[in-house]
C-alpha cells in the first residue's frame, strides 16, 4: 500500500485520482502506523510553509516523516518542506535537503504556473523521459540548487525542479497534473 500524507494542505485527492488510474493500492492517511508500515510514502500538498510546518510539529508528523525508510515522493509544497527553510512564513522546515526555498525575484510573473521543461536530468524517476517533455507547474516559491538536485527549470532563476537524497524524492511540479509524463514519473517512484 502506498501511503498519501493527510496533513491540512492540500492535493491529496488529485495524487489518489493518479494513483488509482495507475492500479496503485493507495490511502491518504495520518495515521503514523499506516505511513510507517507503508511500501510507499507521497508527500504532496499545496498551501503555504509555515501553517504546514506548525501541523506537522502539533502532530508530531515532523520527526516521522523525516525518520522514514521507505522511498517517499515530495510534491510541490512537500518538496518546499523537506529543504531546511523556507521564505515563506520564515519556517523552519524538516531538513531533509540542504537548500532553502525563497521567493521568486519580481522580475516575472509569479506564481510560476503552466508547463515547463527541465534540464540536467538524472535520476531513475526520469527514466524512459526525455528533456523536451513538459511538467506542470504552480508555485511562488521555488528551492534553490543544491547538490542534490535532479532536474533543474529555469523560470526567472535557474531551480530545483527535483531533488533527491536516499530514499527521498521530490518534485517541485506536480507529476499527477502533468499528463502522461506526470503518470510516468509516478509509475517510475512505483517501481523504486
Amino acid at each position: 500500500m502506498t501511503a498519501i500524507v493527510k496533513y491540512n494542505a492540500g492535493n491529496t485527492a488529485s495524487v489518489k485520482n493518479a494513483l488509482d488510474r495507475l492500479g496503485c493500492s493507495c490511502k491518504i492517511t495520518d495515521d503514523k502506523d499506516e505511513i510507517l508500515s507503508a511500501e510507499k510514502v507521497i508527500f504532496p500538498g499545496v498551501g503555504e510553509a509555515s501553517s504546514a510546518m506548525r501541523y506537522l510539529r502539533k502532530e508530531n508528523m515532523h520527526t516521522l516523516i523525516s525518520s522514514l525508510k521507505q522511498p517517499v515522493l515530495g510534491i510541490c509544497l512537500g518538496l518546499q518542506l523537506m529543504c531546511k527553510s523556507s521564505e515563506e512564513g520564515d519556517a523552519e522546515c524538516l531538513g531533509i535537503f540542504d537548500t532553502e526555498v525563497k521567493l521568486f525575484p519580481p522580475a516575472g510573473i509569479v506564481p510560476h504556473m503552466g508547463w515547463n521543461s527541465l534540464r540536467e536530468i538524472k535520476s531513475p524517476l526520469f527514466n524512459g523521459i526525455e528533456p523536451v517533455h513538459d511538467f506542470y507547474f504552480v508555485h511562488s516559491y521555488y528551492a534553490g540548487l543544491c547538490p542534490e538536485t535532479v532536474a533543474v527549470c529555469d523560470y526567472i532563476v535557474p531551480f530545483a525542479a527535483a531533488i533527491s537524497k536516499n530514499n527521498f524524492y521530490a518534485t517541485q511540479f506536480h507529476p499527477e497534473k502533468s499528463a502522461s509524463t506526470g503518470e510516468r514519473i509516478l509509475k517510475n517512484f512505483l517501481e523504486l
